[in-house]
């Protein structure tokens, strides 16, 4: 008796089984990506914008003194920043209870740790990115070696920080800014929100300066600076400060000949 079998057991025939949009030619292609792109761009620029409204959003004060152990013991929140003025700490499910424990972490939270950018550029940016789950150390520093994760500075919650930020049942990333020893939350995203973070600018967008760039709407006083040139090789930022002038030059040449390409084109 044949047997009906589920969508995703059928066997492979090589072909894929779906209705395909038309066929065109290379204009009407061209075409059809040009209207596509009026939508794109405004996307972005209505993204832009929500950034904008972050970084005005009211601060909340953290009057808690919250405990993390790291890999030289304990620390506080205040010295998860590293010195810098921002910190982002993501919440990783990776403890006793949690699917794949103690082999590997959340298997959500490890594909959003896959996709987390080298840290160089954030901090850069005056930006701190941080992990923190409820495993031991120990444990935490066997699987950062196993998947490769050893850019990521992980620390173990050691007190109600998890529950207290919301993210004690689900993942999320909490934002923090700090003036001189006092603690601000700035944002909190989790959900659908946490798919799209793992880049420099999915990162810097939620966080109150932003990237930084003269192009922001951003607050009067807060720090910009020209797109492009404080960009860098991820082991130079320490070796050069400044822009590099041949750099500047090289980048200022690619801006050019993209904003003559889009003034032929309109």
């Amino acid at each position: 008796m044949a047997v009906n079998q589920p969508k995703d057991k059928q066997p492979a025939t090589g072909q894929i089984a779906i209705k395909t949009p038309p066929i065109v030619s290379s204009q009407q292609w061209q075409s059809a990506w040009q209207e596509l792109l009026v939508k794109e761009k405004a996307f972005t620029r209505s993204r832009d914008a929500l950034a904008a409204e972050r970084r005005r959003m009211p601060w909340m004060a953290v009057e808690k003194n919250y405990e993390f152990e790291g890999p030289n013991g304990k620390v506080s929140l205040l010295d998860l920043f590293e010195g810098r003025p921002q910190l982002i700490v993501y919440r990783a499910f990776y403890e006793p209870g949690v699917f794949g424990w103690p082999d590997h972490a959340c298997r959500g939270c490890s594909l959003g740790a896959d996709q987390v950018s080298h840290l160089a550029h954030l901090n850069a940016r005056d930006t701190t990115l941080v992990y923190a789950s409820r495993a031991p150390q120990a444990d935490i520093t066997r699987l950062k070696t196993r998947m490769g994760w050893e850019h990521i500075p992980w620390y173990t919650m050691v007190d109600d920080f998890d529950v207290e930020f919301g993210v004690h049942e689900w993942h999320g990333h909490n934002v923090f800014f700090r003036k001189g020893d006092k603690i601000f939350r700035t944002y909190f995203v989790n959900n659908r929100g946490d798919e799209a973070m793992g880049t420099v600018w999915s990162y810097l967008d939620i966080t109150p300066l932003g990237r930084q760039e003269v192009w922001e709407d951003s607050p009067e006083g807060y720090p910009q600076s020209a797109p492009y040139k404080w960009w860098n090789w991820h082991d130079n930022y320490d070796a050069e400060a400044a822009p590099n002038q041949k750099w500047v030059e090289v980048s200022d040449a690619g801006v050019e000949a993209f904003r003559s390409r889009e003034d032929k084109a309109s």
